[in-house]
């Protein structure tokens, strides 16, 4: 998805901080170092010479509301030194550090068992600034949709989106059951390639200029029957929200703050981004802090559970993350997607292939959530990479991934 158009943080160890090598980012000239990093206006958000700051100051060019942090955060330790990560890339075997060289990451974390062990930033990045999420949001969606289930709010995910929300019905959208949203198999035609010429463009525009519900009955073509294959689409993710807004009687920020941001933890507000209608753009436009990530993949990694808090049903994360729970079509190495079936695909969350639960949260131009539930391993990634599908990095980071787990178990 795209738009057309605090304190410290307490961390066990704060004082404890790793020296960072002294080598140059890739393309740090390009994307605007010798001015600072320029926010940009709403206008040049996907330009390169603006694409740093832009990514970090989102709040700064469009509206938004709140997610509030904890009273209580959770405390993040922070080992006294990086463990030596090293993975295996184009014949070569390389490090962490020849990974920010090579790669346009703005900022790398990896949590081992609730505790830090790895955080770089690039570009004058900050752990104080926050981060875009583009698509990891979408997962975050996914959950607040669990935790309405579990209250009674919505009855079933067999129920159609216009049980919820009326002024659907009749729609190819307002006629699909949640959980096929939830699959993004809607069988609903929406072409998503970020050309700019593109449903997603057509459809940020008719959210600009008549809102979100608007949007979603303007994408009325059905070439698939509902459930049968994968066909991503950020649209599907929004009608997931504008249904939890009218189910729960809360926004989407209220309902994450209570439900997810301030049980598990987190300790810096959040925020999300919001079309003119006031209604949250579900399919990306979160931004927040890396170690709000990282405690987020903690809840993940933990199937829900901070503590003795069971805060997302144990039951729906497992649905949500793991292969065995979709249908053939839908796990890795059978499903389908762009030019590759690697993936598999569960509630909004996109399932790696191998005998073990390993899940991720992504995100155009390069962000992820990497949750090893197993490890209780999670490795955060944001970035700026040259395209918003940019297969360099996803193959690269996928590797940095694949070596850092296998410091610590095996894949």
């Amino acid at each position: 998805m795209r738009v057309t158009a605090s304190a410290p943080l307490a961390l066990g160890c704060a004082s404890l901080l790793w020296l960072v090598p002294g080598f140059a980012a890739p393309d740090e000239e390009a994307l605007g170092k010798a001015r600072g990093y320029p926010l940009g206006s709403a206008a040049t958000v996907w330009q390169e010479p603006y694409r740093v700051g832009a990514f970090t100051g989102m709040e700064r060019l469009f509206p938004y509301c709140s997610v509030r942090p904890s009273a209580s955060p959770l405390v993040l330790k922070k080992t006294p030194s990086e463990p030596d990560f090293r993975y295996r890339f184009g014949n070569k075997t390389l490090s962490v550090d020849d990974y920010l060289r090579r790669q346009r990451a703005t900022g790398l974390l990896v949590l081992k068992d609730g505790a830090i062990v790895l955080e770089r930033y690039q570009y004058d990045r900050t752990a104080e600034q926050h981060f875009i999420s583009h698509a990891m949001a979408e997962t975050i969606v996914s959950m607040a949709v669990g935790i309405a289930l579990a209250e009674g709010k919505i009855a079933a995910l067999d129920d159609t989106a216009a049980k919820y929300v009326p002024t659907l019905a009749g729609s190819a959208y307002g006629e699909t059951r949640l959980e096929h949203l939830l699959r993004m198999s809607s069988g609903v035609k929406f072409v998503e390639n970020y050309d700019g010429a593109d449903d997603l463009a057509r459809w940020s525009e008719a959210v600009r200029t008549h809102g979100a519900l608007r949007a979603a009955q303007l994408f009325n073509r059905r070439e698939a029957e509902p459930g049968r294959r994968f066909h991503y689409a950020s649209s599907e993710t929004v009608v997931l929200a504008l249904v939890l807004r009218a189910a729960t009687g809360r926004t989407l920020c209220d309902w994450v703050s209570e439900k997810i941001w301030q049980p598990m933890g987190a300790e810096s507000q959040a925020t999300w981004l919001t079309a003119r209608d006031g209604v949250e753009l579900a399919e990306g436009y979160f931004n927040a802090t890396l170690r709000d990530y990282a405690r987020l993949g903690w809840l993940l990694a933990n199937d829900g559970n901070i503590g003795a808090r069971q805060i997302i049903p144990k039951d729906y994360v497992l649905r949500a993350t793991r292969a065995a729970y979709q249908p053939a079509a839908f796990r890795p190495g059978r499903m389908s997607h762009k030019d590759g079936n690697y993936f598999g695909y569960g509630y909004q969350t996109w399932i790696f292939p191998g005998p073990k639960p390993r899940f991720a949260l992504l995100g155009a131009y390069g962000q992820a959530l990497f949750v090893d539930p197993e490890l209780k391993l999670v490795m955060v990634h944001t970035a700026v990479a040259r395209r918003a599908v940019d297969r360099e990095m996803t193959r690269e980071r996928d590797a940095l991934w694949r070596g850092i787990v296998s410091r610590f178990g095996s894949w």
